[in-house]
C-alpha cells in the first residue's frame, strides 16, 4: 500500500510523492522535504500547540519507519507584533526576550521526546532572503509601497484563495493590513515589510528601515533552506488563513513555481470539551500539566492517540486512561524480561508479528490513521499476554518481541520513554540493587533491604516480590 495523506490544497487524500515524480520504490525517492510552522516565542507554548508539534514528530518518525529519508525544518518566529510587544514591556532586547522562550520551548520538546529536526531557522537570521522575495514581487508589480511599508497586492495574484477556498470577491480594494493576524475571511492586502516605528527593532533595506511582516518570514526561510518546491508543509488549521494562504501567494508569485505539493493541517484541541481559553480557566501550558503531577510520557501518548483530522478532547481523565494504556505496555515488557522458559520457540510467533506489521502499516498508510494503528498494536499486546499466561513463549521468543516493540517505538516514542526526557533508566544499576536487596533478605538484613527498596522508590522504581523473584517497574 502507498502512503496517502489528506492534502488541504486538493481537498483529497493524495499519495505522497516526494520530489513530485513517481518512482519504483521508496528507496528511489529523494528525501521528503518538510517545513513545519514552529512557535512564536513570546510566551510559553500551550498544550494545543503541542498537539501539532507531537503530530509533526509522529509524521517524520513514520516516514523514516517506512523507509523514506527526511529533510525537515521547523522555524522559530522571533520577530512579530507579539514578540516586540513583550520585549518592550519588559524593557529588554528582542533577542534576550525571545531567547528565553526559545530555550523553554526546546526543553519542552525534549520532555515530550520529540526528535530534533534537521533545520531550525530563526526569522531574524533570514532578513536577506525576505528582501530577495520582496524585490522580485516589487519588480513584477505585485507589491507596492505606502508610507515606508511594502504590501502584497492580492488582486493581482490569480491563485489567491486556493488553499482556504476564499472567493476574491471578498477583497476590500485599497484596504491594507499592517497587523500580522486578522479575522477569518476578511481578505485585504498584507504587509510584506513594515516601516520602522519608535521602540521597534529594525533593519536597513532598500525600502528604508523596518522589519518583516509575519507571512514573509516562512516563505523566506523555506526558500533559503530548500531553494525550490517542498513536499510537505504542516501546521494547525488556524494557520490555513491568512498565514498559509499568504505564504502561497507571495512565494508562487515571486518564483513562478509551485510552493508546496502537500499541505497537512492538524485540527484544534479542546480541553474538557471546550475551546481553550484563559477566561474559562482551561488554558494550560505543558508546565501547568506537569506541575499537576502528570507525566510527559502520558501527555505524548494522549496527544498522539487521535487522528490528526479530528478534534482531540484533552481531559485529565484522558491522561489517566493514557497511564493505564502505558501500564499495559510496561507490564508486558516486565513479563517478557522475566521469562526463563528454554522450551522450543512458539512456531506461530513470526506470523503474529508479520500480521502486526502488515495491519499497522496498512492502517497508518491510510491518511496517518494512528488511532487505528494503536488499536492493532494493543490487539498484539493482548495476543502476547495470552501466550505468556499459557507459558507458550520461549526466552528467545520474548527477546524477539522486545525487538519488535523497540522497532514500533521508532514511530510511537512512548514505549521506551527517556527518563526526564534525557536518557534511559540505568537498568543494570537497578538489577544490581535488586540483587543486593535479595542477598540482604537472605541474610535477614531487613534494614538494608528496606533501605534499597526506599532508595529505588525515590527514583520512581516500584518493586514487586513474586514467587518467580522480584520485578520492577517505573512509578506512574
Amino acid at each position: 500500500m502507498t502512503l496517502r495523506i489528506h492534502n488541504t490544497l486538493s481537498g483529497k487524500i493524495d499519495e505522497l510523492i516526494p520530489g513530485g515524480e513517481k518512482r519504483e520504490s521508496i528507496s528511489d525517492y529523494p528525501a521528503v522535504t518538510i517545513y513545519s510552522c514552529g512557535p512564536t516565542v513570546y510566551s510559553y507554548a500551550h498544550i494545543g500547540n503541542f498537539r501539532t508539534f507531537v503530530f509533526n514528530d509522529f509524521l517524520r518518525r513514520y516516514l523514516k519507519f517506512r523507509g523514506f529519508e527526511v529533510n525537515h525544518a521547523m522555524n522559530i518566529t522571533d520577530v512579530d507584533d507579539k514578540t516586540i510587544s513583550g520585549a518592550n514591556k519588559e524593557n529588554i532586547s528582542l533577542k534576550e526576550y525571545t531567547d528565553r522562550y526559545t530555550e523553554i520551548f526546546f526543553e519542552n520538546l525534549k520532555q515530550l521526546n520529540i526528535e530534533s529536526v534537521e533545520h531550525v531557522p530563526r526569522a531574524t537570521e533570514s532578513i536577506e532572503s525576505m528582501i530577495e522575495i520582496i524585490d522580485k514581487l516589487h519588480k513584477k508589480g505585485l507589491a507596492y509601497e505606502n508610507e515606508g511599508s511594502v504590501y502584497f497586492s492580492i488582486s493581482k495574484f490569480d491563485g489567491y484563495g486556493k488553499l482556504s477556498r476564499l472567493d476574491k470577491r471578498e477583497t476590500r480594494t485599497g484596504i491594507r493590513y499592517d497587523t500580522d493576524e486578522y479575522e477569518k475571511d476578511d481578505v485585504r492586502d498584507f504587509a510584506l515589510w513594515k516601516a520602522s516605528k519608535e521602540g521597534e527593532v529594525s533593519w536597513d533595506t532598500p525600502y528604508g528601515k523596518g522589519r518583516p511582516g509575519w507571512h514573509i518570514e516562512c516563505s523566506a526561510m523555506i526558500r533559503k533552506i530548500f531553494g525550490k518546491t517542498i513536499d510537505i508543509h504542516t501546521g494547525g488549521v488556524d494557520l490555513i488563513f491568512p498565514h498559509h494562504e499568504n505564504e502561497i501567494a507571495q512565494s508562487e508569485a515571486a518564483y513562478d513555481e509551485k510552493f508546496v505539493r502537500h499541505w497537512i493541517h492538524v485540527e484544534h484541541l479542546l480541553v474538557e470539551g471546550s475551546k481553550m481559553s484563559k477566561s474559562l480557566g482551561n488554558f494550560y501550558t505543558l508546565k501547568d500539566i506537569l506541575d499537576r503531577g502528570y507525566s510527559p510520557r502520558s501527555i505524548r501518548y494522549l496527544l498522539m492517540s487521535a487522528h490528526y483530522k479530528k478534534q482531540l478532547n484533552f481531559t485529565f481523565a484522558g491522561l489517566k486512561q493514557a497511564d493505564q494504556a502505558l501500564a499495559r505496555i510496561d507490564n508486558l515488557i516486565i513479563n517478557l524480561k522475566y521469562v526463563k522458559n528454554e522450551n522450543p520457540d512458539h512456531e506461530g510467533l513470526e506470523k503474529i508479528i508479520d500480521d502486526l506489521y502488515k495491519n499497522f502499516i496498512n492502517s497508518v498508510d491510510d491518511d496517518l490513521n494512528i488511532s487505528k494503528g494503536l488499536g492493532i498494536f494493543f490487539e498484539f499486546i493482548h495476543t502476547i499476554n495470552t501466550l505468556l499466561s499459557e507459558n507458550r513463549l520461549s526466552k528467545q521468543n520474548c527477546a524477539r518481541i522486545i525487538k519488535v516493540l523497540e522497532d514500533l517505538d521508532k514511530v510511537f516514542g512512548f514505549i521506551f520513554f527517556p527518563e526526564n526526557g534525557s536518557g534511559d533508566i540505568d537498568t543494570e544499576k537497578i538489577e544490581q540493587l535488586i540483587k543486593e536487596r535479595s542477598e540482604a533478605k537472605k541474610n535477614r538484613d531487613f534494614e538494608k533491604a528496606d533501605m534499597i527498596r526506599d532508595r529505588l522508590l525515590e527514583k520512581g522504581i516500584l518493586l514487586e516480590d513474586t514467587r518467580h523473584g522480584t520485578r520492577w517497574k517505573k512509578k506512574r
